[in-house]
């Protein structure tokens, strides 16, 4: 894998096996998914004490919830008596109980109760809560670690933090997500297909010619502490927007220079957040793997809070998915192409053209986390 690492003038693309093996992905549960911090949502899905939400990631059932304190909590939510998942989906409430035999678990994960116990010996309530996750806020997503004792995320996306300043996405609004699901490729694919440059104004012929293949910038030499890996995408005109004007529809949010109004940004955390900027939005793809060759990605828009004063938002956000929807359409005829290819006898070792430096980038991080998980 070493040949994946180099320059991209000389690199050559990861071996197909990483794409479609269930080996490789029960490799990468230990080697990355264990370790990496996993981004789960946004902090608005759960505004209230009592709210909290699931997720499954790499067949890890994950509850996050704000407890009475307002703190964000993250615990696995498989019941520590016979596995069952103790939730479900979103909700609100003041403990989670178990549906199979009524074990009770508190907001923080504490066990409280668990029926007819009272002869089993040396049954202590304290030694059986759920497992708690390490959770971290960033630009208002919610990450979680299954490493209870990780090391902080903030440090390690300090490359990528200043493009965001200007949008304080920590006060910005997500009207709300939709998800894909059991979409037929592998997790990298998606990720490589984000941040491709190469593809942009070829593939998304006539969609994205403002925003074209040459303009593309990889601002910052890659650093193997950093957790983020990302470029910039030029416009050939202020205010750009993916939709069929090319204009951003939303209101631009205020405090962007002019030079932040004539690019985008698209950025990957992996092995979960991918996150794009425009002068109107932010946009983010959750990518959950179900096996080595199906994923659930969740999509969601992110505005200037004073976009949702405006009296025609619903019909702007409709005109916003229409183009996002082509864009998805298209992506997906290729990813799902891609992943057939990549289980061929034939499919290759590829090269790459300068304007995917940001494939080469995302290899050297992978490729670090598989030497430390191979050397122990």
């Amino acid at each position: 894998m070493q040949r994946s690492t180099t320059d991209v003038a000389t690199a050559v693309t990861l071996p197909p096996q990483l794409y479609t093996s269930a080996e490789a992905l029960a490799f990468e549960r230990e080697a990355i998914y264990a370790k990496e911090w996993l981004c789960v949502g946004r902090v608005e899905r759960i505004p209230n004490p009592g709210d909290w939400f699931t997720v499954t990631i790499c067949d890890e059932p994950i509850v996050v919830v704000r407890d009475k304190q307002g703190e964000i909590n993250a615990m696995s939510a498989v019941c520590q008596h016979r596995a069952m998942q103790v939730c479900d989906g979103e909700g609100n409430g003041t403990t989670f109980k178990c549906p199979y035999h009524h074990w009770n678990y508190a907001l923080d994960g504490r066990l409280l109760g668990a029926p007819a116990m009272e002869r089993t010996e040396g049954f202590d309530k304290s030694e059986w809560g759920l497992p708690r996750l390490a959770v971290e806020l960033w630009q208002g997503f919610v990450f979680v670690n299954m490493d209870a004792d990780a090391a902080p995320l903030a440090p390690t996306l300090t490359s990528y933090a200043p493009y965001l300043d200007n949008y304080h996405l920590d006060e910005a609004v997500c009207p709300g997500t939709f998800t894909l699901e059991d979409m037929p490729w592998n997790w990298k694919v998606m990720f490589e297909n984000f941040n491709d440059g190469y593809h942009a104004n070829r593939l998304h012929q006539y969609v994205q010619d403002f925003c074209p293949s040459s303009m593309s910038e990889f601002p910052v030499e890659w650093s193997d502490d950093a957790n983020v890996i990302f470029r910039e995408g030029g416009y050939t005109h202020m205010d750009g927007g993916f939709n069929a004007t090319h204009h951003s529809i939303m209101p631009v949010f205020p405090d962007l220079t002019e030079e932040e109004r004539t690019r985008s940004t698209f950025a990957l955390i992996p092995p979960t957040l991918c996150l794009g900027t425009a002068p109107d939005q932010a946009f983010f793809f959750l990518v959950r793997p179900k096996g080595p060759e199906t994923i659930d990605v969740e999509i969601g828009y992110i505005f200037h809070p004073s976009a949702l004063d405006d009296p025609l938002f619903e019909h702007k956000l409709k005109l916003a998915d229409v183009g996002v929807q082509v864009f998805v359409e298209q992506d997906q005829d290729a990813t799902r192409k891609v992943q057939r290819g990549l289980r061929s006898r034939f499919a290759p070792r590829g090269r790459y053209s300068w304007q995917e430096e940001s494939h080469v980038n995302f290899n050297r991080w992978l490729v670090k986390r598989y030497r430390e998980q191979l050397n122990g």
